[in-house]
């Protein structure tokens, strides 16, 4: 009988151990992170450095990187005098931290993938096509 008691006394206090697991997050230095509520939608606030609150199942958070990356980009044109060149540009970039709830909300997680290379190819294009 005593071997019962402590075994769901163990029990209980191992299932209060794991919720606060469930109810707190860390965003790690350079990163920021937007909350996803599944009832309201992506939250317009954006967390910084810490250990943040969140509700387990209704709040996702979405981690950012924001700190200057390189992304290498090539592309192939043709210049004034109707030469083929092929240039290789490496960008550093990095996302405006007001700005990280629209990204989300329009491009998603994976925005660098989506908007720099088509940027970065009709800058290239542009800029070449003059010489």
């Amino acid at each position: 009988k005593l071997l019962t008691m402590v075994s769901r006394v163990s029990l209980g206090l191992g299932g209060l151990a794991v919720i606060p697991s469930m109810c707190l997050f860390d965003v790690d230095g350079g990163q920021r992170a937007v909350m996803l509520n599944m009832f309201a939608g992506v939250e317009d606030k954006v967390r910084g450095e810490g250990t943040h609150f969140k509700i387990p199942w209704v709040m996702q958070p979405k981690l950012y990187n924001i700190r200057v990356r390189p992304k290498l980009i090539q592309t192939t044109t043709g210049t004034k005098d109707l030469q083929t060149v092929t240039i290789h540009v490496r960008m550093l970039f990095r996302p405006a931290v007001e700005g990280l709830p629209s990204i989300h909300k329009t491009l998603g997680e994976d925005y660098d993938e989506r908007v720099l290379p088509s940027i970065a190819n009709e800058v290239m294009k542009a800029t070449i096509a003059q010489y």
